[in-house]
């Protein structure tokens, strides 16, 4: 699919050359938000006198030059509303910028557009927000994906340059591949958490969505660095991501794990992966058989962890500090309970539940401390892959993006959607998904995605694969 608007590459090379302005750009892409997004909906807001206000202060000789930059809702920027799409936070104002948000304007990038979201990032589909559902730009019939699902829709619209999205199972690479774009979620720490409004701890990151392998790691440059307001931040020099861009793949060690060939896969899917085998093996890399035995248990730690880590991090929601407070309560019982009960969604509901339950004394040792060794267990699988291979190639989701609202699908089919992103979070891994077509498939169906994992902290590298991928046309 080919970009409806010029990627952040381009565009910082006519703002350097002073062909435009970041005041103009903006307003393009307000004109954009305002012709397509009724259809999408893939902002919930957008202030364009702040931003041209940034705007004309932007430096044409910083990294980004002036370029906006879409931000999800559950990632706080100074003075505006972060909702993360939740009735509870309708009328919340962040009173500071994330950490990633001031490396962003750092860099010169500007803010603009708070995007649409599964509520609190509880979602593989777009259709949780409390404001109304995110629809998919290829076809307005399917999800776009969750739970960043706003910021991948507005990139694959053309909305947006580039957008910042969390993940926490799949969040940003599960609506990439259903969009058509590239999603990336950098090593736990590698991005700093602070100011990100936090659903499970140990496993949200914050990341890229862009039009291009190119614009993923422009984009990494500005928001990657340590933050001592973030103890889990990592404390690494910074590196040009771009630096390995155009590098061979000759040589490398690519594992495809058995545990990924599920017959479940939809054609597409199985057709996109053994294409970008064949490709990676006639560019000279080595596909070798992998096992990554412990995957038929990911699903269920993963939801026995994220839940209980959500059920902790969204008890600070009762009423009394910030957000939505219920009417003439009776007593303070009553205010917890009727206004989370007013203020949260069926899902998150669902999740503080069962996140309740497994920490729950006589449960806390048969489900949330097993969970946690299971954890532990699929880290190994990874350590002990990554002594036979370099990256691991695979599919990003099991099928193309799904009916909206699709009244077939239960709740734990829902949950399914997420086996293949779930193990880099539990392993704090990198991951990738490019969009990639399978030989089967003509130019109208919908995108699939493949992902390429790789060992921590070796993003620049796995952004050469992608990029050596992608410029052999592996989505065309």
């Amino acid at each position: 699919m080919s970009p409806l608007i010029g990627t952040l590459a381009y565009w910082r090379e006519e703002l350097r050359r002073h062909r435009t302005s970041p005041s103009e750009l903006i307003r393009l892409l307000a004109h954009k938000i305002e012709e397509k997004d009724r259809i999408t909906h893939a902002y919930l807001s957008w202030n364009l006198e702040e931003a041209l206000r940034q705007a004309g202060q932007a430096d044409a000789g910083s990294p980004l030059g002036g370029i906006p930059v879409a931000v999800k809702d559950n990632i706080c920027v100074a003075g505006e509303p972060t909702r993360c799409a939740s009735r509870f936070l309708s009328n919340y104002r962040s009173p500071c910028d994330a950490g990633a948000i001031v490396r962003l304007r750092r860099a010169g990038g500007i803010p603009f557009g708070r995007t649409n979201m599964d509520e609190f990032a509880m979602g593989a589909s777009g259709e949780n927000s409390a404001f109304g559902p995110t629809l998919n730009p290829r076809n307005a019939r399917n999800v776009p994906g969750g739970s960043s699902s706003g910021s991948a829709a507005a990139v694959a619209d053309g909305t947006a340059i580039a957008a910042l999205g969390s993940d926490t199972g799949g969040s940003i690479r599960q609506p990439a591949s259903h969009c058509g774009i590239v999603g990336l979620k950098p090593t736990y720490g590698r991005v700093s958490r602070n100011g990100l409004v936090a659903f499970a701890s140990s496993l949200d990151q914050i990341g890229t969505l862009t039009q291009d392998v190119r614009d993923a790691a422009l984009l990494l440059n500005a928001i990657a660095g340590h933050d001592p307001e973030d103890s889990t931040s990592d404390t690494r020099s910074p590196e040009d991501f771009t630096s390995l861009l155009g590098r061979e793949v000759k040589g490398i060690r690519i594992g495809i794990p058995y545990e990924y060939s599920s017959s479940g896969n939809h054609p597409h899917v199985r057709g996109a992966v053994e294409k970008a085998a064949k490709t990676l093996n006639a560019l000279g890399a080595e596909i070798i058989d992998i096992s990554l035995p412990h995957s038929e248990a990911v699903v269920a730690a993963y939801y026995i962890i994220a839940c209980a880590e959500a059920s902790s991090n969204l008890s600070r929601f009762d009423g009394v500090r910030y957000g939505l407070r219920a009417d003439d309560p009776k007593n303070l019982e009553d205010l917890y309970a009727r206004s989370r009960a007013e203020g949260f969604g069926p899902e998150v509901k669902r999740r503080i539940i069962l996140g309740t339950y497994v920490l729950s004394s006589g449960y806390y040792d048969a489900y949330y401390a097993r969970a946690q060794k299971v954890r532990a267990l699929i880290a190994g699988d990874f350590t002990r892959a990554f002594e036979q291979v370099d990256f691991i190639l695979g599919p990003t989701a099991p099928t193309p993006a799904p009916l909206l609202h699709d009244a077939d699908q239960t709740p734990l089919q829902r949950y399914l959607a997420d086996i293949y992103t779930i193990p880099a979070n539990l392993a704090g891994l990198p991951a990738l998904s490019l969009p990639c077509l399978s030989p089967e498939a003509s130019p109208d169906d919908l995108p699939t995605g493949i992902q390429l994992i790789a060992p921590h902290y070796r993003e620049a590298k796995l952004l050469s694969i992608a990029y050596a991928l992608e410029q052999s046309g592996l989505a065309h």
